[in-house]
């Protein structure tokens, strides 16, 4: 018989404080259930399996590879092409002295967590010298094929999985020579209850060793072809995709990640792996799901902080794998080389450290890829709420206790705009710019290596945010440490710079207000487009993710860009890239083209100007190394000194971004109507400019 006697109010307020904890912990550890079985830790003697009940994955101890990871016992690593299942790109399997070790036991803290930790000391000698053949990866891939279904290329493809796991592959991010100085330590843990598993690498370069630099470096994971068959990065890019053999059946463009397909559903398109590539800063989850084993897998980058090159940074994120076999592919990168991309660089004698993580690799299961996206993008922000972890310890990871907030707000003081918002504010703190001259190394392209700044720093902690229209930004988690601050806004030219912020540990740091003030030239007499840092607002610029536009543009402007201020619209009127003019091409784009001439039409008063004009122009890509600018059929000089980013050829509209400035005497401007000419030479289909924005200044007399 059931008591329904009233319990007293003392009762119900002591059994209310008895579930508060679990409460908290409910809120906290949205995923976990008090059901949750614990996490397991097994030593194979070259394997360490982590398993949850939900998850369980295998990590290499001679390499830190992710060799095998299960979600409900279905393999979601793939074993055809490049490099097998998941991977740091550097790894310490060539170092001097390596050790392997637990660095959280789960029985001790009663099945809650499992940390595993490879780590190699270079002691001066260079990591990964020579490739290293990995018995545990390859006795993990021979298990997985011949313990029950086997991991392989599609029914009916030519292609075989490649034969043994090579490691210690990529050299110095691009394996060209040797020469990795620094100490190296991967880990791996998981929770009770988590549904993925996490992972993060420490870099670390002590004062005795030598010269070095970090080159192209990212987690990647090659996934199960069998079962992934949709990806989703955005809006925009979320779909079925083509098959493996249909990625091996297609015909080679004009780069080696471009092919035509001529097999499947996709049959007459054209895949190229820069079509998924998106900004890292908005986009903290992206990864593959499956339409028929109805799972996805998910990358996830809690904090921005340990990636490169600021918050409009362009890189990878998922794609059919470019070599034979075409394994489903996901790729985190930390050291981004492309669209300009960041450098590494590390001089004899500096005692330097990076933690790039942890980040997450998320596994979930809904009836739909929409479903699971939209769980995964849920799950990014449980994430980036649980951030800094707890459980990351002896390394250099300041808790939440030792990180400061930065706030304040940034007012803009613009004579010629005024009441002027910040549409799309973007606030950081970077380590200060290098200023002087550039004494660098040349590249293997001819160009000197660039100063390092917060466009192209890989080497140090960034920390960005979105601020407000009215300019108010809170900068959260920071780090200790001294910094160089800088905003950027929609329709804002240039940057705002403030130097020598010194935040200190657990402070709440108020910047108060900062007064911005554009660098101006004169009066504005016409601007095309908008500073944005950006092409994404002409023709073309908000559906760029298709191989090949510059050979649309002689059908779209067969004659050339005529744009006339106040009349023409830079949305349909200017196109996303000012190319060479294709003359005949047989659809490869493997041709040349010839010069092309855009001109823009204005009028100015009917006095003659004077003083001096300065056309300024925003650049975001860059595939020439000149451009021609023409005043009234008189030539008014040339830009030069522009670097190739490789926007324009991989389908981008955000490369590493320049402004351009170029003086000529306001004689040669003239009353009433004007033109003004920009020519890109002739060459290949990529070797043009995607412009951020052109405008027209004048100090002096109209």
């Amino acid at each position: 018989m059931t008591d329904r006697r009233p319990r007293s109010l003392s009762f119900v307020l002591q059994c209310l404080l008895m579930l508060l904890p679990f409460a908290v912990l409910a809120q906290a550890q949205p995923n976990r259930r008090a059901t949750d079985p614990p996490v397991t830790l097994t030593d194979t003697g070259t394997n360490y399996i982590l398993s949850n009940g939900y998850v369980t994955a295998s990590i290499s101890k001679t390499t830190g590879d992710m060799v095998s990871l299960k979600y409900h016992g279905q393999e979601t690593m793939g074993f055809v092409s490049g490099h097998h299942a998941g991977y740091w790109e550097q790894n310490p399997s060539g170092a001097a002295r390596k050790a392997d070790t637990v660095t959280i036991d789960p029985t001790k803290n009663g099945g809650e967590r499992a940390e595993v930790s490879i780590k190699g000391w270079s002691e001066g000698r260079p990591l990964n010298a020579h490739p290293v053949r990995d018995p545990g990866a390859a006795n993990e891939i021979a298990a997985l094929q011949l313990g029950g279904r086997k991991i392989g290329p599609p029914p009916g493809s030519h292609r075989r999985p490649n034969a043994g796991t090579f490691t210690g592959r990529r050299l110095n991010g691009h394996g060209r020579a040797p020469g990795l100085l620094v100490d190296m330590e991967i880990r791996y843990a998981l929770g009770r209850g988590d549904r993925g598993i996490y992972t993060y690498a420490i870099f670390t370069h002590e004062p005795s060793y030598g010269a070095t630099s970090i080159g192209e470096s990212r987690y990647g994971m090659k996934l199960n072809s069998q079962v992934f068959d949709w990806l989703s990065v955005d809006k925009q890019r979320n779909a079925r995709m083509p098959t493996s053999y249909d990625w091996d059946m297609g015909t080679q463009l004009n780069m080696k990640e471009a092919r035509r397909l001529n097999t499947g559903v996709y049959k007459g398109r054209v895949e190229h792996k820069y079509d998924y590539c998106a900004d890292q800063f908005d986009t903290p989850a992206y990864g593959w799901s499956s339409t028929k084993d109805h799972i996805g897998l998910y990358v996830i980058n809690p904090s921005m902080e340990y990636l490169s090159s600021g918050p409009d940074h362009f890189e990878l994120t998922g794609h059919i794998d470019d070599g034979d076999g075409g394994d489903p592919t996901l790729l985190d990168y930390w050291r981004g080389t492309h669209y300009g991309g960041s450098i590494l660089p590390i001089p004899a004698g500096e005692n330097w450290s990076k933690v790039v993580g942890p980040i997450f690799i998320y596994l979930d299961s809904a009836a739909t890829p929409q479903a699971m996206f939209r769980e995964a993008k849920q799950q990014a922000t449980r994430e980036q709420a649980k951030w800094p972890y707890t459980w990351v310890k002896s390394v250099d990871y300041p808790q939440a206790g030792q990180r400061a907030t930065v706030s304040g707000r940034v007012v803009l003081d613009d004579p010629q705009v005024p009441g002027a918002k910040l549409p799309n504010l973007l606030v950081g703190l970077a380590y200060p710019d290098q200023t002087g001259p550039n004494t660098g190394p040349v590249n293997r392209f001819g160009f000197r290596q660039p100063l390092m700044t917060w466009q192209n720093d890989a080497k140090h902690y960034e920390f960005w945010v979105h601020g407000s229209a009215d300019g108010r930004f809170v900068i959260p988690h920071v780090r200790p440490g001294t910094y160089e601050l800088h905003a950027m806004a929609d329709g804002v030219l240039g940057v705002y710079d403030k130097a020598e912020v010194v935040v200190k540990p657990g402070q709440r740091l108020d910047l108060g207000s900062l007064d911005w003030k554009p660098e101006r030239y004169g009066s504005q007499l016409w601007q095309i487009g908008i500073p944005n840092r950006s092409a994404s607002e002409f023709l073309m610029g908000n559906d760029h993710w298709h191989w090949g536009l510059y050979l649309r543009y002689s059908t779209l402007f067969p004659h050339d860009v005529n744009y006339t201020v106040g009349k023409s619209d830079f949305r349909k009127d200017w196109f996303i890239y000012h190319v060479p003019h294709v003359i005949h091409d047989d659809g490869s784009a493997r041709s040349r083209g010839r010069a092309t001439t855009w001109t823009i039409h204005f009028t100015m008063p009917p006095t003659q100007p004077q003083g001096e004009a300065t056309l300024r122009l925003g650049i975001s890509g860059v595939g020439t190394r000149t451009l021609a600018v023409g005043v009234n059929g008189k030539d008014a000089g040339s830009i030069t000194g522009l670097v190739y980013n490789a926007t324009i050829n991989r389908d981008g509209v955000e490369g590493s971004w320049v402004e351009k400035d170029l003086r000529f005497d306001a004689s040669l401007l003239r009353p009433g109507a004007n033109t003004l000419t920009l020519t890109v030479p002739a060459g290949s289909l990529t070797s043009g400019i995607a412009y951020d924005v052109v405008r027209l200044e004048l100090a002096g007399k109209q």
